[in-house]
């Protein structure tokens, strides 16, 4: 397929990028790398409120540049994240006095496959996560261990069309994430949140101009109950209230393989939090950010830089963050 697709401005795909080599980036998962910090009801006493169900780790800002391009092939690839939350915010966006800093570091391993065949005009594939993180949440506490596993066992990637002249490229993946992550009741940091979430997204790509992309990453989170929460909730179930999360980047390809822009992302939960099924007010979340970016492409392999400064923060652990990620594709092979 790299022979034949096309880029932005009738260019092919192969001057700046093959739309395959770039499948395993659009394709991170929500729960992925971005830690389990604060998971579930660890944040009620870092919030410094009486009662808190925190939105679990996703996808913020781990997928950036060129997202929605791909085509059949395997894609292999390895994230490390870092992040220092120096602020915890209250539902007024306020600063909780007296609360300490949460650092922590990530890492997942990233495998997908998108098959040659169609159905409903594009192509369908599969993919699965392995996360591990390590929290230091200072008092109240640190984990290390694996995170969730990430499953996608339907991937619809629709080939390059053009609209008015300009590239587009679209894509739709079903998520679920699966509670395999460390948890312990007797723990206020978790790396796993002990509960199911379905987390399905959109995600399209459009070049306005040959040397100028913006991609745009829409997803949908519900959070099943967790029937067995932290001794420390002092409840008998949690349930994390329902959001929406969006990635979105704008870049600029300076030189051959180079891409450099903005990138940014934001959530919003969109329904109360629960605990013991009676919904929490003033609880939702929410979290904005934007950075520096660049993603650069050597063959069959990409290195990518993100950083983000947080901002607009509300209910949740607030900071910057960095995210580093190494990619090696492998196109499908020719049929005999």
């Amino acid at each position: 397929m790299a022979s034949t697709m096309k880029g932005p401005s009738g260019a092919r795909a192969d001057d700046f990028v093959s739309p395959q080599r770039f499948f395993i980036r659009a394709l991170h998962m929500t729960k992925l790398l971005w830690v389990a910090m604060l998971i579930g009801v660890q944040c009620i006493s870092l919030l410094g409120q009486s009662r808190h169900v925190s939105e679990p780790a996703v996808n913020l800002g781990d997928t950036s540049f060129l997202d929605a391009l791909g085509g059949p092939g395997f894609v292999l690839e390895q994230i490390g994240d870092a992040a220092h939350e120096g602020t915890i915010t209250d539902s007024a966006g306020n600063p909780v006095p007296d609360v300490g800093a949460v650092n922590s570091v990530s890492g997942l391993t990233h495998i997908a496959w998108l098959t040659p065949k169609q159905f409903l005009g594009g192509w369908y594939g599969v993919e699965v996560v392995l996360s591990a993180a390590h929290v230091n949440a200072g008092a109240q506490g640190e984990a290390g261990g694996l995170g969730a596993t990430t499953v996608a066992p339907f991937i619809l990637q629709w080939p390059e069309h053009r609209v008015l002249g300009m590239a587009i490229d679209q894509r739709f993946v079903a998520d679920f994430d699966l509670p395999t992550g460390q948890y312990w009741r007797t723990s206020n940091v978790n790396i796993g949140d002990n509960a199911f979430t379905v987390h399905p997204y959109y995600s399209i790509t459009a070049f306005p101009l040959k040397r100028l992309e913006t991609s745009w990453r829409v997803h949908y989170l519900w959070n099943s109950t967790n029937n067995d929460p932290p001794i420390s909730a002092g409840a008998r179930s949690t349930q994390a209230g329902q959001a929406i999360h969006f990635n979105a980047t704008a870049a600029y390809k300076v030189w051959k393989g180079l891409w450099i822009g903005l990138n940014a992302y934001y959530l919003k939960q969109i329904t109360d939090g629960k605990i013991d099924a009676v919904a929490l007010s003033n609880s939702p979340e929410q979290v904005g950010a934007i950075g520096p970016g660049m993603v650069w492409n050597s063959g069959t392999w990409f290195f990518y830089a993100n950083a983000y400064q947080e901002f607009g923060a509300e209910n949740r652990a607030t900071g910057h963050k960095l995210v580093l990620r190494i990619e090696k594709t492998f196109n499908w092979p020719a049929e005999k």
